[in-house]
Protein backbone atom coordinates (compact mmCIF):
# COMPACT_ATOMS: atom_id res chain seq x y z
CA UNK A 1 0.00 0.00 0.00
CA UNK A 2 1.48 3.41 -0.94
CA UNK A 3 2.29 5.78 1.91
CA UNK A 4 -0.08 8.80 1.90
CA UNK A 5 1.63 12.14 1.31
CA UNK A 6 2.64 14.01 4.41
CA UNK A 7 0.88 17.28 5.05
CA UNK A 8 3.08 20.28 5.72
CA UNK A 9 1.44 21.81 8.77
CA UNK A 10 2.62 25.23 10.04
CA UNK A 11 3.91 25.33 13.62
CA UNK A 12 1.15 27.76 14.64
CA UNK A 13 -1.51 25.32 13.42
CA UNK A 14 0.15 22.37 15.19
CA UNK A 15 0.27 24.43 18.36
CA UNK A 16 -3.40 25.37 18.23
CA UNK A 17 -4.45 21.81 17.34
CA UNK A 18 -2.57 20.43 20.31
CA UNK A 19 -3.97 23.05 22.68
CA UNK A 20 -7.51 22.24 21.54
CA UNK A 21 -6.83 18.57 22.22
CA UNK A 22 -5.34 19.40 25.63
CA UNK A 23 -8.37 21.47 26.58
CA UNK A 24 -10.57 18.44 25.99
CA UNK A 25 -8.39 15.60 27.24
CA UNK A 26 -5.86 16.78 29.85
CA UNK A 27 -5.66 14.80 33.06
CA UNK A 28 -6.61 16.28 36.41
CA UNK A 29 -3.33 16.23 38.36
CA UNK A 30 -2.79 17.74 41.84
CA UNK A 31 -0.02 20.11 40.69
CA UNK A 32 -1.84 21.30 37.58
CA UNK A 33 -4.32 24.14 36.97
CA UNK A 34 -7.20 23.64 34.51
CA UNK A 35 -6.54 24.84 30.93
CA UNK A 36 -6.60 28.64 30.51
CA UNK A 37 -6.83 29.09 34.30
CA UNK A 38 -4.46 31.01 36.55
CA UNK A 39 -1.10 29.18 36.58
CA UNK A 40 -0.36 27.02 39.63
CA UNK A 41 2.05 28.33 42.28
CA UNK A 42 5.71 27.98 41.33
CA UNK A 43 6.33 25.95 44.49
CA UNK A 44 3.93 23.24 43.35
CA UNK A 45 5.25 23.22 39.79
CA UNK A 46 8.85 22.95 40.97
CA UNK A 47 8.08 20.25 43.54
CA UNK A 48 6.21 18.14 40.99
CA UNK A 49 8.88 18.54 38.31
CA UNK A 50 11.66 17.44 40.65
CA UNK A 51 9.64 14.42 41.77
CA UNK A 52 8.66 13.47 38.21
CA UNK A 53 12.26 13.19 37.01
CA UNK A 54 12.63 9.53 35.95
CA UNK A 55 9.54 8.66 38.00
CA UNK A 56 5.96 7.93 36.94
CA UNK A 57 2.96 10.13 37.68
CA UNK A 58 1.31 7.26 39.56
CA UNK A 59 4.30 6.90 41.88
CA UNK A 60 4.68 10.65 42.41
CA UNK A 61 1.11 11.65 43.34
CA UNK A 62 1.09 10.23 46.92
CA UNK A 63 4.54 11.69 47.62
CA UNK A 64 3.52 15.07 46.24
CA UNK A 65 0.40 15.17 48.42
CA UNK A 66 2.39 14.03 51.46
CA UNK A 67 4.98 16.78 50.95
CA UNK A 68 2.29 19.43 50.55
CA UNK A 69 0.60 18.30 53.74
CA UNK A 70 3.86 18.39 55.71
CA UNK A 71 5.29 21.50 54.04
CA UNK A 72 2.49 23.48 52.33
CA UNK A 73 4.74 26.45 51.46
CA UNK A 74 8.37 26.74 50.47
CA UNK A 75 9.22 28.44 53.76
CA UNK A 76 8.01 25.32 55.60
CA UNK A 77 10.21 23.05 53.48
CA UNK A 78 13.22 25.35 53.88
CA UNK A 79 12.82 25.30 57.67
CA UNK A 80 12.50 21.52 57.82
CA UNK A 81 15.27 19.25 59.05
CA UNK A 82 16.98 17.57 56.11
CA UNK A 83 16.58 14.17 57.77
CA UNK A 84 12.80 14.67 57.80
CA UNK A 85 12.87 15.50 54.09
CA UNK A 86 14.93 12.40 53.31
CA UNK A 87 12.56 10.23 55.36
CA UNK A 88 9.54 11.64 53.52
CA UNK A 89 11.30 10.99 50.19
CA UNK A 90 12.34 7.41 51.05
CA UNK A 91 11.17 4.97 48.37
CA UNK A 92 10.96 7.52 45.56
CA UNK A 93 14.57 6.91 44.47
CA UNK A 94 17.31 9.12 43.02
CA UNK A 95 17.95 10.61 46.45
CA UNK A 96 20.15 13.46 45.27
CA UNK A 97 16.84 15.03 44.23
CA UNK A 98 15.73 15.18 47.87
CA UNK A 99 18.98 16.78 49.02
CA UNK A 100 18.81 19.32 46.19
CA UNK A 101 15.14 19.95 46.94
CA UNK A 102 15.97 21.00 50.48
CA UNK A 103 18.96 23.08 49.36
CA UNK A 104 16.89 24.79 46.70
CA UNK A 105 14.10 25.69 49.12
CA UNK A 106 16.63 27.34 51.41
CA UNK A 107 18.28 29.17 48.50
CA UNK A 108 14.92 30.56 47.34
CA UNK A 109 14.24 31.82 50.86
CA UNK A 110 17.71 33.30 51.32
CA UNK A 111 18.27 34.79 47.85
CA UNK A 112 14.77 35.54 46.54
CA UNK A 113 12.71 36.21 49.66
CA UNK A 114 10.70 33.01 49.25
CA UNK A 115 9.54 33.69 45.69
CA UNK A 116 10.90 31.68 42.78
CA UNK A 117 12.42 34.03 40.17
CA UNK A 118 10.21 34.48 37.10
CA UNK A 119 13.20 34.09 34.81
CA UNK A 120 14.56 30.96 33.17
CA UNK A 121 18.22 31.96 33.56
CA UNK A 122 17.79 32.81 37.25
CA UNK A 123 15.98 29.54 37.89
CA UNK A 124 18.95 27.63 36.49
CA UNK A 125 21.17 29.10 39.22
CA UNK A 126 19.23 27.24 41.92
CA UNK A 127 20.40 23.85 43.28
CA UNK A 128 19.00 20.88 41.41
CA UNK A 129 17.41 22.93 38.62
CA UNK A 130 18.75 22.19 35.15
CA UNK A 131 17.66 23.44 31.72
CA UNK A 132 14.53 21.29 31.53
CA UNK A 133 13.22 22.09 35.02
CA UNK A 134 13.96 25.80 34.62
CA UNK A 135 12.02 25.89 31.35
CA UNK A 136 9.13 23.91 32.84
CA UNK A 137 8.80 26.18 35.89
CA UNK A 138 9.17 29.33 33.78
CA UNK A 139 6.48 28.30 31.33
CA UNK A 140 3.98 26.52 33.60
CA UNK A 141 4.19 28.76 36.67
CA UNK A 142 4.91 32.12 34.99
CA UNK A 143 3.53 31.58 31.46
CA UNK A 144 6.91 32.50 29.94
CA UNK A 145 7.61 30.96 26.51
CA UNK A 146 10.28 28.31 27.14
CA UNK A 147 10.97 24.93 25.56
CA UNK A 148 10.87 22.27 28.28
CA UNK A 149 12.13 19.20 26.45
CA UNK A 150 11.81 15.98 28.45
CA UNK A 151 11.69 12.37 27.27
CA UNK A 152 8.01 12.60 26.36
CA UNK A 153 8.55 15.69 24.22
CA UNK A 154 11.60 14.19 22.52
CA UNK A 155 9.65 11.07 21.61
CA UNK A 156 6.71 13.05 20.16
CA UNK A 157 8.95 15.22 17.99
CA UNK A 158 11.18 12.32 16.90
CA UNK A 159 8.17 10.35 15.70
CA UNK A 160 6.54 13.35 14.08
CA UNK A 161 9.66 13.89 11.96
CA UNK A 162 10.41 10.18 11.53
CA UNK A 163 13.92 10.33 13.00
CA UNK A 164 15.66 7.00 12.54
CA UNK A 165 18.65 7.62 14.78
CA UNK A 166 18.75 7.57 18.60
CA UNK A 167 17.42 10.58 20.51
CA UNK A 168 20.84 11.33 21.95
CA UNK A 169 22.11 12.02 18.41
CA UNK A 170 19.37 14.58 17.74
CA UNK A 171 19.32 16.78 20.84
CA UNK A 172 19.88 20.09 19.02
CA UNK A 173 17.24 19.33 16.38
CA UNK A 174 14.67 18.25 18.98
CA UNK A 175 15.26 21.38 21.03
CA UNK A 176 15.03 23.59 17.94
CA UNK A 177 11.75 22.02 16.82
CA UNK A 178 10.29 22.39 20.31
CA UNK A 179 11.24 26.07 20.33
CA UNK A 180 9.56 26.62 16.94
CA UNK A 181 6.32 25.27 18.40
CA UNK A 182 6.62 27.24 21.63
CA UNK A 183 7.26 30.55 19.90
CA UNK A 184 4.60 30.01 17.23
CA UNK A 185 2.02 31.52 19.61
CA UNK A 186 1.94 34.46 22.00
CA UNK A 187 -0.31 33.07 24.73
CA UNK A 188 -0.79 30.00 26.93
CA UNK A 189 2.90 29.08 27.15
CA UNK A 190 2.32 26.93 30.23
CA UNK A 191 -0.62 25.07 28.74
CA UNK A 192 1.32 24.34 25.58
CA UNK A 193 4.31 23.01 27.54
CA UNK A 194 1.97 20.68 29.41
CA UNK A 195 0.10 19.68 26.25
CA UNK A 196 3.30 18.38 24.62
CA UNK A 197 4.17 16.42 27.76
CA UNK A 198 0.60 15.13 27.98
CA UNK A 199 0.61 13.92 24.39
CA UNK A 200 3.75 11.87 25.03
CA UNK A 201 2.51 10.56 28.37
CA UNK A 202 -0.97 9.46 27.27
CA UNK A 203 -1.02 8.79 23.49
CA UNK A 204 2.48 8.90 22.02
CA UNK A 205 3.70 6.41 24.61
CA UNK A 206 6.93 4.39 24.35
CA UNK A 207 4.98 1.20 23.62
CA UNK A 208 1.70 0.79 21.75
CA UNK A 209 1.25 4.45 20.70
CA UNK A 210 -2.39 5.34 20.09
CA UNK A 211 -1.91 7.07 16.75
CA UNK A 212 -5.60 6.88 15.82
CA UNK A 213 -6.43 9.32 18.63
CA UNK A 214 -3.47 11.68 18.09
CA UNK A 215 -4.28 15.26 17.00
CA UNK A 216 -1.04 15.36 14.96
CA UNK A 217 -1.45 12.12 13.03
CA UNK A 218 -2.00 13.86 9.67
CA UNK A 219 1.56 15.23 9.61
CA UNK A 220 3.38 12.52 11.55
CA UNK A 221 5.99 10.71 9.44
CA UNK A 222 6.14 7.72 11.80
CA UNK A 223 2.37 7.24 11.72
CA UNK A 224 2.05 7.69 7.96
CA UNK A 225 4.79 5.10 7.42
CA UNK A 226 3.43 2.70 10.01
CA UNK A 227 6.61 2.77 12.09
CA UNK A 228 5.53 4.72 15.18
CA UNK A 229 6.00 1.70 17.45
CA UNK A 230 9.58 1.29 16.14
CA UNK A 231 10.62 4.85 16.99
CA UNK A 232 12.55 6.36 18.62
CA UNK A 233 15.46 4.10 17.73
CA UNK A 234 17.02 2.86 20.98
CA UNK A 235 20.70 3.52 21.61
CA UNK A 236 23.07 0.53 21.52
CA UNK A 237 22.70 -1.60 24.63
CA UNK A 238 25.45 -1.51 27.20
CA UNK A 239 25.95 -4.13 29.87
CA UNK A 240 25.76 -2.74 33.40
CA UNK A 241 28.67 -3.67 35.64
CA UNK A 242 27.87 -5.73 38.73
CA UNK A 243 29.03 -4.91 42.24
CA UNK A 244 28.97 -7.23 45.25
CA UNK A 245 28.72 -6.72 48.98
CA UNK A 246 27.46 -8.07 52.29
CA UNK A 247 25.00 -6.22 54.49
CA UNK A 248 24.59 -6.77 58.23
CA UNK A 249 21.16 -6.71 59.93
CA UNK A 250 21.82 -6.77 63.66
CA UNK A 251 19.08 -7.10 66.26
CA UNK A 252 19.43 -6.69 70.01
CA UNK A 253 18.61 -9.84 72.06
CA UNK A 254 14.89 -9.08 72.46
CA UNK A 255 14.57 -8.27 68.72
CA UNK A 256 13.05 -4.89 69.55
CA UNK A 257 15.93 -2.75 68.25
CA UNK A 258 18.03 -2.77 65.07
CA UNK A 259 21.46 -1.31 64.39
CA UNK A 260 21.48 1.38 61.66
CA UNK A 261 23.88 4.02 60.38
CA UNK A 262 23.91 7.09 58.14
CA UNK A 263 25.71 7.13 54.80
CA UNK A 264 28.11 10.02 54.10
CA UNK A 265 26.34 13.20 53.02
CA UNK A 266 27.94 13.20 49.58
CA UNK A 267 27.90 10.51 46.93
CA UNK A 268 25.51 7.67 46.18
CA UNK A 269 22.48 7.64 48.54
CA UNK A 270 24.09 10.54 50.44
CA UNK A 271 22.67 11.13 53.91
CA UNK A 272 20.34 8.13 53.75
CA UNK A 273 19.95 5.51 56.50
CA UNK A 274 21.33 2.02 55.91
CA UNK A 275 22.29 -1.24 57.52
CA UNK A 276 26.09 -1.51 57.85
CA UNK A 277 27.78 -3.29 54.98
CA UNK A 278 31.06 -4.11 53.36
CA UNK A 279 32.22 -1.91 50.46
CA UNK A 280 30.43 -2.61 47.18
CA UNK A 281 33.18 -4.04 44.98
CA UNK A 282 33.48 -5.44 41.47
CA UNK A 283 34.27 -8.90 42.82
CA UNK A 284 32.61 -10.78 45.71
CA UNK A 285 34.60 -11.33 48.92
CA UNK A 286 36.64 -14.55 48.87
CA UNK A 287 36.26 -15.63 52.51
CA UNK A 288 34.16 -15.00 55.60
CA UNK A 289 37.23 -13.36 57.12
CA UNK A 290 37.16 -10.76 54.34
CA UNK A 291 33.58 -9.97 55.30
CA UNK A 292 33.97 -9.95 59.09
CA UNK A 293 36.64 -7.27 59.05
CA UNK A 294 33.92 -4.80 58.01
CA UNK A 295 31.60 -5.55 60.92
CA UNK A 296 30.96 -2.44 63.05
CA UNK A 297 33.39 -2.36 65.98
CA UNK A 298 30.59 -2.43 68.54
CA UNK A 299 28.99 -5.64 67.26
CA UNK A 300 31.80 -8.03 66.35
CA UNK A 301 30.72 -10.53 69.02
CA UNK A 302 27.27 -11.11 67.50
CA UNK A 303 26.17 -14.50 66.20
CA UNK A 304 25.36 -14.40 62.48
CA UNK A 305 23.38 -16.44 59.99
CA UNK A 306 23.44 -15.95 56.22
CA UNK A 307 20.01 -15.55 54.66
CA UNK A 308 19.43 -17.81 51.64
CA UNK A 309 18.16 -15.06 49.33
CA UNK A 310 20.53 -12.60 47.71
CA UNK A 311 19.35 -9.01 47.33
CA UNK A 312 19.58 -7.71 43.76
CA UNK A 313 19.09 -3.99 43.15
CA UNK A 314 19.49 -2.05 39.91
CA UNK A 315 21.02 1.40 40.14
CA UNK A 316 21.32 3.65 37.10
CA UNK A 317 24.91 2.73 36.35
CA UNK A 318 25.39 -0.66 37.99
CA UNK A 319 23.63 -3.68 39.46
CA UNK A 320 24.23 -4.47 43.13
CA UNK A 321 24.15 -8.00 44.56
CA UNK A 322 24.10 -8.20 48.35
CA UNK A 323 24.30 -11.20 50.64
CA UNK A 324 22.52 -10.61 53.96
CA UNK A 325 23.99 -11.56 57.32
CA UNK A 326 21.43 -11.44 60.10
CA UNK A 327 22.60 -11.46 63.68
CA UNK A 328 21.69 -10.93 67.29
CA UNK A 329 24.04 -9.28 69.74
CA UNK A 330 24.27 -7.27 72.91
CA UNK A 331 23.09 -3.70 72.53
CA UNK A 332 26.17 -1.51 72.99
CA UNK A 333 26.88 2.16 72.52
CA UNK A 334 26.77 3.31 68.91
CA UNK A 335 29.46 5.36 67.21
CA UNK A 336 29.04 8.60 65.30
CA UNK A 337 26.29 8.37 62.63
CA UNK A 338 25.17 5.02 64.07
CA UNK A 339 22.20 4.25 66.28
CA UNK A 340 19.97 1.54 67.70
CA UNK A 341 16.50 2.11 66.29
CA UNK A 342 13.25 0.51 67.49
CA UNK A 343 12.35 -2.21 64.97
CA UNK A 344 8.82 -0.79 64.72
CA UNK A 345 10.29 2.51 63.47
CA UNK A 346 12.69 1.20 60.83
CA UNK A 347 10.26 1.71 57.95
CA UNK A 348 9.77 5.35 58.99
CA UNK A 349 13.47 6.10 58.54
CA UNK A 350 15.08 7.37 55.35
CA UNK A 351 15.84 3.90 53.99
CA UNK A 352 16.69 3.81 50.26
CA UNK A 353 15.02 1.15 48.13
CA UNK A 354 17.90 -1.32 48.35
CA UNK A 355 17.83 -1.20 52.17
CA UNK A 356 14.06 -1.58 52.18
CA UNK A 357 14.60 -4.86 50.28
CA UNK A 358 17.14 -5.93 52.91
CA UNK A 359 14.72 -5.16 55.73
CA UNK A 360 11.88 -7.09 54.07
CA UNK A 361 14.20 -10.08 53.64
CA UNK A 362 15.11 -9.94 57.35
CA UNK A 363 11.45 -9.83 58.37
CA UNK A 364 10.62 -12.73 56.07
CA UNK A 365 13.35 -14.82 57.69
CA UNK A 366 11.59 -14.43 61.06
CA UNK A 367 8.30 -15.58 59.58
CA UNK A 368 9.91 -18.80 58.37
CA UNK A 369 11.26 -19.67 61.80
Amino acid sequence: MPVPPRKTIPAAVLRKTLLDWYDAHCRDLPWRSPPSATPPPAYRVWLSEIMLQQTTVTAVIPYFLKFLKKWPQIENLAAADREDVLEAWAGLGYYARARNLHQCARAVMENYGGDFPADEAELRKLPGIGPYTAAAVASIAFDIPAAAVDGNVERVIARYHGLKTPLRDNKKFLKSEAEKLVFAGKTRAGDFTQSLMELGATLCTPKNPQCGRCPWQGGCVAHLNGIAADLPVPPPKTVKPVRYGTVFVLFCPDKKSVFLQKRPDDGLLGGMTEFPSTPWNETPPKTGKDIKKYLPQTVKTAEWQVLPEEIVHHFTHFTLRLSVWQGCGTETSAENRQSWVPAAEVEQRALPGVMQKVWRAALESFKRK
